[in-house]
């Protein structure tokens, strides 16, 4: 069996089980293993430590199997983590109500490097290290025993594929192909997404719970969606009782897309306003019109894939959060994320507060929010926290404070 040894006092991070070993921690490897082999890794003096799969072209050189020595990495291994994945989904979705949600999450189900996500009758699947590419074709296998999809769509076109020395890659593993756009449901919202051309699998699952708590305060407001993308957010306002919604985003395809699913369960589009453009730009339009709302909805993509791009990205934070805070009417409601995965929640918050201050206002957290349920988080592994949220309200603006203009 091929093996890693670790360089002494590099064990801590795996002591606390912590599935990723980096290759600076790595003082060399004994035998010749292929990308996604599984080595065996040994502290300095030999101990056995983990089963790992190897990733000779990444920075993370290895992602942790398990942690016991007598455990046998194989087919059976990998069913048996995508069977308990599903049966943790079963616990955590109303199937009725909700037909699109998350099955694998990658390393928090200790599979590292696979998402599954559900799409009514297809699955959407990511190979995102080397460990899962070694296992492809064993992989598509399980999911069709186990879920008899119609059809297995990859979208395995993610950066982080090439930091694994992958190409990218995109297409039909299994069955028919998804219907471009295909109907699924969300907490008895109907949404029409495309999973062959859309973000990330088709549609952003993560924000699932987040929606339905718009849905729960839009109730009589007017509403400023930013990054709106497919309507996501939009739909739910409306569902709960929005007065009228102003939705922004860059893509024209997007905001099609987004109008069909609002005519899709209002059956109009009278509440509505939408704006093409770059989000920063429309938002300074916005500002300097005078325009305010009750509901201010910030949901950026990703900034900061990495902690070394934090400090660039935080100035994009505090900006789009400035102008946020500029367009509420004072008790007005900002809810705000950060998926960047190199921006903590500390961090985050910060930047949050620092934009309300540049914006002359007082401010209060009353939420703190996160990736739904099907997307959860190893203690051990506190990145896979990668979604933060805050819902945020204004008191009384600090008249002619001259910040931020």
């Amino acid at each position: 069996m091929d093996q890693i040894i670790l360089k002494e006092g590099r064990e801590k991070a795996l002591l606390r089980h912590h599935p990723w070993i980096f290759s600076g921690a790595i003082k060399t490897v004994i035998g010749n293993p292929e990308p996604g082999e599984t080595v065996a890794v040994k502290d300095s003096q030999s101990h056995f430590m983990a089963w790992a799969a190897y990733s000779p072209a990444s920075q993370i050189r290895a992602r942790i199997w398990s942690f016991d020595e007598n455990q046998v990495v194989d087919r059976r291994f990998i069913q048996d983590r995508i069977k308990s994945a599903i049966m943790l989904r079963e616990q955590w979705i109303n199937k009725v109500q909700t037909t699109a949600y998350r099955l694998v999450h990658a390393e928090s189900d200790g599979i590292p490097g696979l998402i599954v996500d559900r799409y009514s009758d297809f699955l959407v699947v990511q190979i995102l290290s080397a460990g899962i590419e070694y296992w492809r074709d064993e992989i598509v296998k399980i999911l069709i025993e186990l879920l008899f999809p119609t059809g297995i769509f990859e979208r395995s076109d993610a950066v982080v594929r090439t930091l694994e020395g992958l190409e990218t890659h995109s297409g039909l593993l299994y069955g028919k192909m998804p219907k471009r756009p295909l109907l699924v449901i969300e907490n008895g919202v109907k949404f029409m997404v495309d999973l062959v051309g859309g973000q990330k699998t088709g549609f952003y699952l993560d924000q699932r719970d987040n929606r339905q708590f718009c849905k729960d305060i839009a109730k009589g407001k007017s509403v400023l969606n930013c990054f709106a993308y497919t309507g996501g957010f939009t739909a739910y306002a409306l569902a709960g009782g929005a007065k009228d919604v102003l939705s922004i985003d860059s893509s024209e395809d997007a905001i099609h897309l987004a109008k069909e699913n609002i005519l899709l369960n209002q059956g109009s589009l009278d509440q509505c306003e939408w704006i093409v453009g770059d989000v920063f730009d429309e938002l300074r339009k916005l500002r300097d019109r005078g325009k305010q709302y009750d509901l201010v909805i910030l949901d950026p993509p990703k900034f900061a894939p990495t902690s070394s791009q934090a400090q660039k990205a935080a100035r994009a934070y505090k900006d789009i959060n400035l102008y946020g805070f500029k367009l509420l009417k004072p008790g007005g409601v900002l809810m705000t994320f950060s998926c960047s995965g190199g921006i903590d929640a500390s961090f985050f918050q910060k930047i949050v507060a620092d934009a309300a201050l540049d914006a002359g206002v007082d401010a209060q957290i009353l939420y703190h929010l996160s990736q739904a349920p099907d997307h959860p988080t190893l203690l051990a592994f506190p990145e896979g926290t990668y979604l933060k949220g805050l819902v945020v309200q204004v008191g009384n603006r600090e008249k002619d404070s001259g910040i931020g203009d």
